[in-house]
């Protein structure tokens, strides 16, 4: 089972090191100098004390249309503009670029902080209209809201409750099932993606 992690910032990057434990991860990034320095070892940021070079692990700054991801995570930041609304340019792009990897079956997990309604009535009509299939039919998608403090070396990743949840009940279970082989502290499902979002 792979997944895919876009963006390698301080909430990807935890998420690829906990979930490589087990899994293969591929955690991507557009900015290709970050790239090089984590195939190295090397995490400025000082986010990530795990060990980001192991076997399970891949830095990767181009994405192949022949990998084939059982899910894919996105974890683009969401900077608030000028008229203090979330900026959501990072998580379209990330969108319309991951459309092309969508397998049948495929889940999108969002974890960038956005407002109720955003994954439903902005992203997914992206993904549908850019990968040319169906939501619900061909692939399914999850919202699980990030809590990661960054500079926080105790209330880390896996200490903290994650809440996650998923299109149809059976992909709630499968994604809450996912978040618990790596947060300690446990998760909590919610009933609906909408209302996972409002804990962003």
């Amino acid at each position: 089972m792979n997944i895919l992690i876009v963006g390698a910032g301080y909430v990807g990057l935890p998420l690829a090191v906990a979930f490589s434990k087990t899994l293969k991860v591929d955690c991507y990034d557009i900015d290709k100098d970050r790239i090089q320095e984590l195939k190295k070892g090397i995490d400025k940021n000082k986010q990530e004390g795990g060990n980001l070079i192991n076997k399970n692990l891949n830095f990767i700054n181009y994405l192949d249309i022949k990998n084939n991801y059982k899910f894919i995570i996105i974890t683009v930041p969401t900077p608030i503009n000028g008229h203090n609304h979330p900026d959501l340019s990072h998580i379209e792009n990330a969108t319309i670029n991951i459309a092309q990897l969508i397998r049948k079956n495929t889940v999108i997990i969002y974890e960038s902080t956005t407002y109720p309604g955003c994954t439903e009535e902005f992203c997914i009509p992206l993904l549908e209209q850019h990968s040319n299939l169906k939501y619900n039919k061909d692939f399914f998608v999850a919202y699980s809201p990030e809590r990661v403090n960054p500079g926080d070396k105790i209330n880390t990743l896996t200490k903290i409750i994650k809440i996650t949840s998923g299109s149809t009940p059976e992909i709630a279970d499968k994604i809450d099932e996912l978040y618990k082989s790596i947060i300690t502290a446990g998760t909590y499902k919610a009933s609906s993606i909408k209302v996972a979002e409002l804990q962003s």
